[in-house]
């Protein structure tokens, strides 16, 4: 375990970061308050398999990482590209969108989930052309998005699932 974070080195994944992201995801749904089952539950294959293949689509799907020398990947955030149609406030055709954002527990509170997401923001600007990026937030997670900059959409998110998990 790291006890200071002087000088955090982030990376942007690779094909060989794919189960990391798996990982990482499951810590951030089960810190969600989701049963998310054993080594082999079944969304684990499906979301290697999905890892897998947008890291294959650097244009469109960029995930970044902090390694710790002893424990492997430690933290990260993902992020991908999608069409949206423009609107009068905003007239780019693609949108960017955050999640994945997840840190071991042992190394929270050292800034890493904070550099991920600034080195991931920056792809956003420098290497796509999304007018905005959204995100769904945790109680955990709020205030730092907020102070990155990200304010609370005027409308509430609804979902409706069309199939059940």
């Amino acid at each position: 375990m790291i006890d200071q974070v002087t000088d955090i080195q982030v990376r942007r994944a690779g094909a060989a970061d794919a189960e990391s992201l798996v990982r990482l995801r499951g810590l951030m749904i089960s810190s969600m308050g989701t049963d998310i089952g054993g080594p082999d539950a079944p969304w684990r294959a499906t979301a290697l398999k999905w890892f897998t293949e947008q890291l294959a689509s650097p244009d469109t799907f960029a995930a970044y990482v902090v390694d710790d020398p002893r424990a492997g990947v430690v933290a990260g955030a993902t992020g991908n590209v999608y069409a949206h149609p423009p609107g009068p406030n905003d007239l780019t055709t693609v949108r960017g969108h955050l999640y994945n954002v997840s840190t071991e527990p042992d190394f929270r509170r050292r800034g890493l989930a904070r550099a991920c997401v600034g080195a991931l923001m920056e792809w956003f600007r420098d290497e796509t052309g999304v007018g905005q990026v959204e995100l769904h937030a945790t109680a955990d997670g709020i205030d730092l998005y907020r102070s990155l900059g990200f304010t609370e959409a005027k409308y509430p998110t609804l979902r409706f699932r069309t199939t059940r998990a």
